[in-house]
């Protein structure tokens, strides 16, 4: 087997073939000529890839590229990256992007088409089908922010592979420049990438932002390059000496990925640190998760580790992802030869959607038929191991569960770690006299007697297992689900986790301050990934009727995915044995956690955290399927049945932004997932019209038949040449809204615009619908279809703030946020 290997493929396209209206492009680019020379000599300079590893494509054909394409895509097992250069053309809904390659032409009718151009969706996917450790994607072409669409639809596994670097936000076009240059994003990448020392995704992204802002699209707006990666994700681009220090030698053996470091990269090291003269290059792009890229060296040759997929809960994941870390290292990941025996990829999501998937949607998730139904989009790949907050979720997934599933789940041996849920008061409250052996109504009324200011919150029940334990003890002795609710101090939408919760927090001291959670103790000692100096010391309290955190490793296995599966279960196996009784718990003893077992003392032995007893007692037992289910259903009945009032902006402006799923209608229609029969909803279409109205009723609000409202969408249309006036619209809604809030229904206001008309809305006008808004009771979710609408101070983001509602545009994923809070507001299809 031959090494792994970083390749780069750089296209250019400075010439083509037609340029004649009506289906030409506008124009030759001779700039993108000087782009491929350059870029090429940087490259070979930062000695992340050498000569033999970059092919450089000048103005090919469709056909020339794919197949270019193909072939980077096969043979490179390290980093990939590919640089595209040349005309960017989109539809009117600025979805797709297409790379138009030297035979392009543009066919306008009924829907545009773009023969001789690759769409960048099935470039990134021929991209993900490489066996390439980490991807990155440079574009330098008109609407390259257009890009970020397809990036956002992928799930979490093939977001962590790919990097992506776009040269302008999306529906910008940007100049060329000067025949005789580069084009003024490659000139300024260049510039970066030759500066000596060691240049990585991230730096250079933030410093290209900073650098080309003070230039101007074709728009006149401030130039402001975009970039796709997930968090914690980075890879090294170049790394150049210092001037004076001597390069290593380039062996004859080209880069490759060697699952650890091979003795002779070892002696280098030692050497280097004697001589202090020779420079080692490494690439460590994958933080323990995805091996190391050594540029220098040579080691045995070791076959792709066995990937294992871990699908944890959300609260759960930075443990279980820092055990995985040092398993990967470990002597027992280690065969005779030195080589990794297995790589893991931990990820995680929503556990209501992972135990409806493993019950009811095992088929598509196996085999995804269906935009609607698709749990390799939502959810990630297909999971060896299952990892949930306690063995209840597992007994969920397995009860009446489909006929035929294409998953079978099993349970392997005791859960083996646990953590209560506390209730978190911070430490400027009145101490409690009693921390234990109460129920958690209990604790929170005496919390609330001793601090009238004291609130309570709690992250989404729907998203972890902790929220959902809290759920449990929450409603207990209550008559009515809603009651509880309305005791809950959270402003509009809960957060998604019990870190997320702690996190948001210390964004106003005050609330900071005053504001009891319930989350998992083991947060308490570990803390969570934000300004921890800023946050509120906590004291845990310990409900009596309030389940734990059991993790429990459950082993899942695919049918028809028995290829491999003698070398899968032993790889499973050994991982299931460091994890759970080997040095895995070592993991969760550094997080907080206690024993599974027993009188449940923390793990490591070395004392508590501050703010949490050694010993409390009595702990909670696990939970069970049937109060964790009646929990559930209770909290997605808690407010009955939902009403949403949309408004569709459908002023001129919105012409490129209308078409398509990520189109303003196409949001509508895919968040109506979230309403079902008894939840009632209507649609505004917001704009001018010659009567003088500001705008037309699509759905009134009532119950609907679903298909009959996607078709009445369907039918809507932009008012060419008219504006809007979100003003009146806002002030209508929200009037509307309150005189039907009477019946105690949760209401929703979803704003879907470009916020291109929000200048009609200054100084008075928006003083009067921020007062509006924030006397209604509605939340407002505001969902811009451009960038930057939701920053600090925007108009957009004042209102969603005042409402108690959330702010959405073109850098969030819109989609799935929207259809998050339409969902919260509707009961959906299931009740």
């Amino acid at each position: 087997m031959s090494p792994s290997k970083n390749r780069a493929l750089l296209v250019g396209v400075s010439t083509y073939e037609d340029k004649k209206p009506p289906h030409g492009v506008p124009g030759d680019l001779p700039a993108v000529e000087h782009n491929l020379n350059m870029l090429r000599r940087a490259l070979l300079k930062g000695g992340v890839f050498d000569d033999d590893s970059i092919t450089v494509c000048r103005s090919p054909s469709q056909g020339k590229f794919n197949e270019a394409l193909y072939s980077a895509a096969a043979e490179t097992d390290g980093l990939l990256l590919l640089y595209f250069a040349g005309h960017g053309a989109t539809p009117s809904s600025g979805v797709p992007l297409f790379l138009q390659m030297r035979d392009a032409r543009v066919i306008r009718g009924g829907h545009t088409v773009f023969p001789g151009a690759a769409k960048y969706d099935d470039v990134q996917t021929v991209l993900l089908s490489s066996k390439a450790e980490r991807i990155v994607v440079v574009l330098d072409c008109c609407y390259a922010g257009n890009a970020g669409v397809a990036w956002e639809r992928e799930h979490e596994y093939s977001k962590r592979r790919v990097l992506l670097l776009m040269s302008v936000q999306a529906n910008h076009r940007i100049d060329a420049g000067d025949p005789a240059t580069p084009t003024p994003f490659t000139a300024e990448l260049v510039r970066l990438l030759e500066k000596p020392g060691e240049w990585r995704f991230r730096w250079l992204s933030g410093q290209l932002r900073e650098e080309m802002a003070r230039q101007k699209t074709m728009r006149g707006e401030p130039w402001v390059p975009q970039s796709r990666a997930e968090p914690g994700e980075d890879v090294l681009l170049s790394a150049r000496p210092e001037s004076g220090a001597v390069q290593p030698p380039r062996t004859e053996e080209p880069a490759h990925l060697s699952p650890r470091p091979s003795p002779l990269l070892k002696h280098l090291r030692h050497r280097a640190a004697a001589l202090g003269t020779l420079v080692l290059t490494l690439a460590a792009f994958a933080f323990g998760t995805y091996g190391l890229v050594s540029l220098v060296g040579s080691s045995p040759v070791c076959a792709p580790p066995l990937e294992l997929r871990v699908l944890t809960d959300p609260d759960l994941k930075p443990t279980v992802t820092s055990a995985a870390n040092t398993y990967l290292t470990s002597e027992e990941n280690t065969d005779g030869d030195g080589c990794r025996v297995s790589g893991i990829t931990v990820y995680s999501a929503r556990s209501a959607d992972v135990v409806t998937a493993l019950r009811e949607e095992s088929e598509p998730w196996q085999e995804p038929r269906a935009e609607e139904t698709n749990p390799q989009r939502d959810i990630g790949p297909q999971a060896d191991i299952w990892i949930p907050g306690s063995p209840a979720a597992a007994q969920r997934a397995e009860h009446e569960r489909d006929t035929n599933p294409k998953a079978s789940l099993k349970v392997e041996g005791q859960p083996f770690a646990y953590s209560p849920v506390v209730l978190a008061v911070p430490t400027t409250l009145p101490a409690a006299d009693q921390r234990t052996d109460r129920k958690l109504a209990e604790l929170i009324a005496d919390l609330r007697g001793r601090a009238d200011q004291a609130e309570v919150r709690r992250s989404d029940p729907e998203f972890t297992d902790s929220a959902l334990f809290a759920t449990i003890g929450l409603y207990d002795d209550a008559d009515r689900a809603l009651d509880v609710e309305k005791q809950l101090d959270q402003p509009g939408p809960p957060s998604d986790t019990a870190a997320q919760l702690l996190c948001e927090l210390p964004r106003d001291d005050a609330v900071d301050d005053r504001t009891a959670v319930l989350v998992p103790e083991f947060l308490l000692k570990s803390g969570v990934g934000c300004d921890s100096w800023r946050r509120s010391p906590r004291i845990a309290e310990y409900p009596t009727n309030v389940p734990g955190l059991e993790p429990t490793f459950v082993r899942v296995r695919w049918q028809d995915g028995d290829l491999d599966r003698d070398a899968r279960d032993a790889a499973v196996a050994d991982f299931r044995s460091w994890l759970t009784d080997g040095q895995g718990r070592d993991a969760f003893a550094r997080a907080g956690f206690r024993a599974a077992t027993g009188r449940r003392p923390l793990l490591d032995g070395s004392g508590p955290a501050p703010g949490v007893l050694p010993d409390p007692k009595p702990l909670t037992e696990a939970a069970g399927r049937n109060e964790t289910e009646a929990a559930l259903r209770a909290y997605r009945a808690a407010h009955g049945p939902g009403r949403v009032l949309f408004l569709l902006d459908s002023s001129g402006s919105m012409a490129s932004l209308w078409d398509g799923p990520s189109g303003g209608p196409g949001l509508l229609k895919q968040s109506l997932g979230g309403l079902g029969g008894q939840d009632e909803y209507g649609v505004r279409a917001v704009a001018d019209t010659p009567e003088g109205d500001r705008y037309v009723p699509l759905l009134p609000l009532a119950t609907h038949d679903r298909e009959d409202a996607v078709r009445t969408i369907d039918q809507a249309e932009v008012r060419s040449g008219a504006d809007s006036d979100p003003h009146a619209a806002l002030l209508g809604a929200l009037d509307d809204m309150a005189d039907q809030g009477t019946d105690d229904r949760p209401q929703l206001i979803v704003y879907i615009t470009d916020s291109g008309d929000h200048d009609r809305m200054t100084g008075g006008k928006l003083d009067e619908v921020l007062t509006r808004a924030k006397s209604a009771g509605v939340p407002v979710a505001m969902v811009s279809l451009r960038g930057g609408a939701c920053g600090a101070g925007k108009p957009d983001a004042r209102i969603a703030a005042a409402s108690g509602g959330r702010c959405l545009d073109a850098d969030d994923d819109i989609g799935k946020g929207l259809s998050a809070e339409v969902e919260r507001t509707g009961l959906g299809e299931d009740q």
